[in-house]
């Protein structure tokens, strides 16, 4: 497929969002929610389109975009990861989770997704199960009390449902 007609097919995509929500300025946030479902982020060349779909400026989209930590700029791999460093989980040996993660992901700090966009790994401060620290979120499923171990075990075990699917 030419770059064109997929560059058309995702604009057709945008407009039946952006038409779901009727072409609403007073529904930007879900409309960006719902492109980046589509997505996995935000592009550039996107925003623009829906600022001018809406007759928004695109300094005012791009504004939404990045005061919502929600929301991303740059791609993200198909398996998001959240891992909490804040004081409880840190207490708690996040900090042996994130290094171990990182190592098996071949990620750093900066470098957050992988290269074959198979997983994004992310750092947060908090993620408000203290109670249940050091907690790492894998697709919207919260992991407490997790240990460098258990965390090799689910992406070992995402990874053999990405084999066994593909």
């Amino acid at each position: 497929m030419s770059t064109q007609n997929s560059a058309a097919h995702s604009f057709n995509k945008v407009m039946e969002i952006i038409d779901r929500y009727e072409r609403s300025e007073t529904k930007i946030i879900p409309i960006l929610q719902a492109v980046q479902e589509e997505y996995r982020y935000l592009p550039q060349e996107v925003l623009t389109f829906i600022a001018t779909s809406l007759g928004v400026s695109p300094a005012r989209l791009y504004g939404v975009a990045t005061f919502y930590s929600h929301f991303s700029l740059e791609p993200k791999g198909k398996h998001i990861l959240k891992m909490c460093d804040g004081t409880a989980c840190h207490v708690r040996g996040s900090s042996a989770v994130i290094d171990a993660v990182r190592k098996r992901l071949n990620l750093t700090a900066k470098k957050i997704t992988t290269d074959d966009m198979m997983y994004t790994f992310e750092t947060v401060s908090c993620l408000g199960a203290c109670g249940l620290a050091p907690v790492l979120v894998v697709d919207d499923e919260v992991h407490g009390q997790i240990t460098p171990e258990q965390a090799m075990a689910i992406l070992d075990k995402i990874d053999a449902e990405e084999k066994e699917n593909a």
